[in-house]
């Protein structure tokens, strides 16, 4: 095979047509699926999501659980110490000693109040939390169960196109080979800023296909002579003449005949 750089411009034209050709059916196939592969995708995203705000929900529910068996500790610190004062009054020597006890045991009462209060709070909050997380996961469980069903029918789809999309690939990696990086990368680029993703188009009636702007008769002179690669002002389509597309398109069928 002739190097990229010693082929002609018209071959260059029709190599390029001819990607065009592979690549729309590509395109076609993928089209095919719809909006599924995105909706399959935001399904993914936003399960993602759920259980990252679940797990924080969870974590949060830990360290109010680690708070209160911290202020049980506390608690049962209080109990024993009071119990200890009593015990330290039935053997005082003066009332100073004495209320100086009960002081402390009054502190620890206290202690254990404040402890209590505490553990309702984060109680509480573990409850809101708790059911918060169970409503989550509700939603996950839905999302899963949506998600499957949704992947289910892409991948039916896929499996219905999937021999012909992976010869497709091949064959437009192929022609693609065929072509000068610089002009390749400007294809692609027209490609990718096309809606139809057209960036090598014929004329229809004097006008680039789905273009309106006539071309001028001296420029579709030119297009017909292959001589340069010529892109449309208003569009920014690579150009080729009537004849070339109607024999690349016979020629192509045989080609990419699946």
């Amino acid at each position: 095979m002739a190097k990229t750089n010693d082929i002609s411009v018209e071959e260059k034209l029709r190599a390029l047509y001819d990607l065009q050709i592979i690549d729309s059916r590509l395109d076609e196939i993928r089209n095919t699926r719809g909006e599924l592969p995105i909706e399959v995708e935001d399904l993914e995203i936003e399960i993602e999501g759920l259980e990252k705000r679940a797990e924080k929900f969870h974590a949060e529910i830990k360290e109010q659980n680690d708070q209160i068996n911290t202020k049980n500790e506390v608690i049962n610190h209080a109990r024993a110490l009071i119990e200890k004062y009593k015990t330290q009054q039935d053997n005082v020597r003066n009332n100073k000693e004495f209320e100086a006890l009960g002081k402390e045991m009054e502190y620890q009462e206290l202690e254990i109040q404040l402890s209590e209060k505490r553990i309702k709070e984060f109680g509480a909050k573990i409850g809101l939390k708790d059911e918060t997380v169970s409503e989550l996961n509700q939603k996950i469980e839905d999302l899963k169960n949506h998600l499957k069903f949704k992947k289910e029918e892409l991948e039916g789809l896929v499996a219905e196109t999937q021999k012909e999309e992976d010869y497709l690939i091949k064959k437009s990696e192929e022609f693609a080979s065929k072509i000068d990086e610089r002009l390749l990368a400007s294809y692609h680029r027209i490609r990718s800023n096309s809606s139809t993703g057209l960036a090598v188009v014929g004329l229809e009636r004097g006008a680039p296909k789905g273009s309106f702007f006539t071309i001028p008769p001296q420029k579709q002179m030119e297009i017909a002579q292959r001589k340069k690669i010529i892109i449309d002002e208003h569009s920014g389509k690579i150009l080729v003449d009537d004849e070339l597309v109607m024999e690349e398109n016979e020629r192509m069928k045989s080609e990419i005949k699946f």
